[in-house]
């Protein structure tokens, strides 16, 4: 326990600073593990759930730390996700019953995927506004449950992940500029351009199994 304690906070300490702003080892690598991530998922690479998985979990306490509590859950909810779309792109089936391939949604999918978010969004931010003692707690809840959107359609190749993640990075920008995670506002930065990348890779492999 003591070793566990000791590690957390040797992670906690300040690797350097910028901007005036201390950046911790702890956000510095959950952004290598990130983008080393995003970067799998464009090619269609399942080595990108397992990095997925560690990311997450390191995000999970860093958002802890700072009070985005919907963050922080956000990151539980996509460790668990994680081994779903490991398996899904791995083992997982279409609708004809062959291996997974990269796809679109119905537009009466699409539909129903933007309201489930926009219906998600308030009953989310209620709960933290309610049991939390978020200072956010709206803001917060936006990209949380987009991002939910984000990585179940992620899980299935489905295209519109891409847009979507596109949504949620421009949102989470301002709210961790908001806490001074200036390293992390970067990292998202980076990730608006890498899905917009993404976007168009997954158009051309559409149809196909894997890149």
């Amino acid at each position: 326990m003591q070793a566990a304690v000791a590690l957390w906070a040797t992670l906690l300490a300040p690797a350097f600073t910028l901007w005036g702003s201390p950046f911790t080892w702890l956000e510095l690598l959950a952004c290598v593990l990130a983008v080393w991530m995003v970067a799998c998922n464009m090619r269609v690479n399942p080595l990108g759930w397992p990095l997925a998985i560690a990311s997450s979990l390191l995000y999970a306490g860093l958002f802890a730390e700072y009070k985005l509590y919907g963050e922080a859950s956000l990151q539980i909810f996509f460790v668990l996700v994680a081994g779903w779309g490991w398996w899904q792109w791995l083992r997982g089936r279409g609708e004809d019953g062959g291996a997974l391939r990269v796809h679109r949604l119905t537009g009466r999918q699409r539909a129903l995927a933007l309201l489930a978010t926009l219906l998600g969004w308030p009953l989310l931010g209620l709960l933290l506004h309610r049991f939390t003692d978020s200072d956010v707690p709206f803001w917060d809840a936006l990209p949380t449950v987009a991002s939910i959107t984000g990585q179940s359609l992620l899980g299935r190749k489905l295209i519109e992940n891409w847009p979507v993640w596109i949504a949620v990075n421009l949102v989470s920008m301002g709210l961790f500029a908001l806490k001074s995670l200036w390293l992390t506002v970067l990292l998202y930065a980076v990730f608006t351009v890498m899905a917009a990348a993404g976007w168009r890779a997954w158009r051309k492999l559409e149809g196909r199994v894997s890149a």
